[in-house]
């Protein structure tokens, strides 16, 4: 995949700051669903679940995702392989099968051109195509992508505090109703308050592969700050998540003027427990690069 005109041509560092208050920002399901932490006790939300978050919000902007969640699935598709199977949604199933006379190769190469073209979180995030071929005289294409938006998981500043309760149902889940059933009783677990903090990055040697472009970026941007708005459940009750602040690093090369490294420590020491900092101080930190501070929604 060659790069375009329009494609990132520079390096670019984020930070989301997110409050949570008596919700479950992310449930381990090895753990009851309890909010996920660390050793410490602090709050942990992955990049798995920010990423779903990220592509949800996009989708809702009118973006074309690959990896939909069942539930904001907008084509009907039943599985990943069906979407990028369909002929209408998808590329078709020629796309992902080889006969034993083409070249595996430059096939590889011209579908995942295609796929990134086609569906913005795998230009942005990357992918593994990886489906066993369903013509017996053809093999199956493995295409792996490397995207280049990357995120960290969200650790809380403090340890969280975790409470569980303990509830009912009014109504058997099963049975003739003579009897109430096992699966009336049932716990939920919220973090009372905490302050998470993640990290990222955009890196334009990946973006050239993807064709990832600043129109792209800026479509982030502008969806960071609405992070958890649309997201509510029972578990995340409306306004119990919000995006309190979102800290954007353009840099003016590729490479950057700092490491990632540098860049998120200069907001690490900056924040106190309750996620608050210097603005000031942060835009001065780092010679040559002045970060853009975006109030959450």
């Amino acid at each position: 995949m060659s790069a375009n005109e329009n494609t990132l041509n520079h390096k670019i560092d984020f930070a989301i700051i997110i409050a949570v208050n008596n919700a479950n920002p992310n449930g381990d399901p090895l753990n009851g669903n309890r909010p996920r932490t660390d050793f410490a006790g602090n709050g942990e939300i992955t990049d798995v679940c920010l990423k779903r978050k990220i592509r949800d919000r996009l989708q809702e902007a009118g973006e074309t995702i690959f990896v939909q969640s069942d539930e904001k699935k907008t084509d009907g598709m039943t599985s990943l392989k069906n979407r990028a199977y369909d002929e209408d949604v998808g590329l078709g199933k020629n796309a992902f099968e080889a006969n034993k006379k083409e070249n595996i190769e430059a096939k590889r190469d011209e579908t995942a051109q295609k796929a990134c073209e086609k569906w913005f979180d795998v230009r942005a995030f990357g992918q593994v195509f990886a489906f066993k071929a369903d013509a017996k005289n053809a093999d199956g294409v493995s295409i792996p992508i490397r995207g280049p938006v990357s995120i960290q998981s969200a650790f809380s500043l403090q340890p969280v505090d975790i409470t569980s309760t303990q509830i009912t149902k009014s109504v058997s889940g099963e049975g003739d109703g003579t009897k109430k059933g096992s699966d009336t009783m049932g716990m939920k677990h919220r973090v009372d308050k905490g302050i998470y903090v993640t990290y990222g990055a955009i890196t334009p040697q990946l973006a050239e592969r993807t064709g990832f472009s600043d129109a792209d970026a800026d479509k982030i941007k502008e969806i960071l700050p609405k992070l958890f708005e649309g997201d509510a459940s029972s578990a995340r009750p409306e306004g119990s998540m919000q995006v309190k602040k979102v800290i954007w690093w353009e840099h003016s090369s590729k490479s950057g003027q700092h490491s990632s490294a540098k860049v998120h420590r200069s907001l690490k020491e900056l924040l106190d427990n309750h996620g608050a900092f210097d603005e000031d101080a942060l835009k001065s930190a780092l010679a040559e690069l002045e970060p853009n501070i975006i109030e959450g929604f």
